[in-house]
């Protein structure tokens, strides 16, 4: 008797589709993973759709427009198991930007008709809206973390995925700190691992694309900034990027937000 596969399913909301491309992208890992599971709607990689519901759901992207609000309870409702992945999905991305300023302002300056575009205030992450069974962070997302979560989900597991800071991925491969070594502004220890330290192994600071770690001293590490001649705008600027929303840095970059 043959065993019927999992089925998965990958959505789209706000985003630019980097996500998806690290699915697309796995190579030596994608054909036996699809060896275990059926890909059952994944428009990015083929129009063909079987209709849910769904063991899985992969959901990149964020909330920005009332249909979007509406659809991802749909796509709820159609999964067993939903885990969100990238910046976008799990913080509200950077086009969370537009929860510090007014959006209504926006729509003035860049549309013609602005009464022709629907959209929300804010930028918000999918658990926001409905409940989530696990949070893949990154933008875009590590390829190795995301066949660990998928490879969890067949396994009937929670995922494999540490919650510690960059600053513990530089001294697994030997990468001198940058900010000791040169002075250089870095966010590797409020941020949470999953890119390899990249950034700093190439002499630069961290740039927070994996969001907030679990446990930041972030009070520390501003005050850190500014002896290093940050000024308040940039200290704001570099908590406000692809996870700006997330709770942890909004409330840092507010804290140091000038006061009118």
């Amino acid at each position: 008797m043959t065993s019927v596969k999992p089925t998965l399913a990958v959505w789209k909301f706000a985003s630019c589709d980097g996500c998806q491309l690290t699915v697309l992208n796995l190579e030596d890992d994608l054909l036996p993973l699809a060896g275990e599971i059926d890909i059952a709607h994944f428009l990015e990689a083929t129009r063909a759709t079987v209709s849910g519901p769904y063991d899985l759901s992969l959901v990149e992207g964020s909330i920005t427009t009332p249909h979007d609000a509406e659809r991802i309870r749909e796509v709820r409702a159609a999964s067993r198991t939903l885990i969100t992945i990238g910046a976008c999905a799990t913080s509200g991305g950077i086009q969370a930007l537009r929860n510090f300023a007014n959006v209504e302002e926006f729509l003035q300056i860049v549309y013609a008709r602005p009464e022709y575009i629907s959209t929300l205030a804010n930028s918000t992450a999918i658990a926001e809206h409905v409940p989530v069974d696990f949070e893949l962070r990154g933008c875009p997302i590590d390829k190795g973390q995301l066949v660990e979560v998928v490879t969890a989900f067949l396994a009937h597991r929670r995922p494999n995925i540490r919650n510690h800071s960059v600053c513990v991925e530089c001294k697994k491969r030997g990468t001198v700190c940058v900010t000791v070594a040169h002075g250089t502004p870095c966010l590797g220890p409020v941020t949470q691992a999953g890119c390899g330290a990249l950034c700093p192994s190439y002499a630069r600071g961290c740039y927070g694309c994996f969001g907030p770690a679990e446990t930041v001293n972030s009070p520390s590490l501003t005050s850190r900034f500014k002896e290093l001649g940050v000024s308040e705008a940039d200290l704001v600027r570099s908590f406000r990027t692809f996870n700006a929303n997330a709770p942890a840095f909004r409330e840092i970059s507010e804290a140091h937000e000038p006061r009118t």
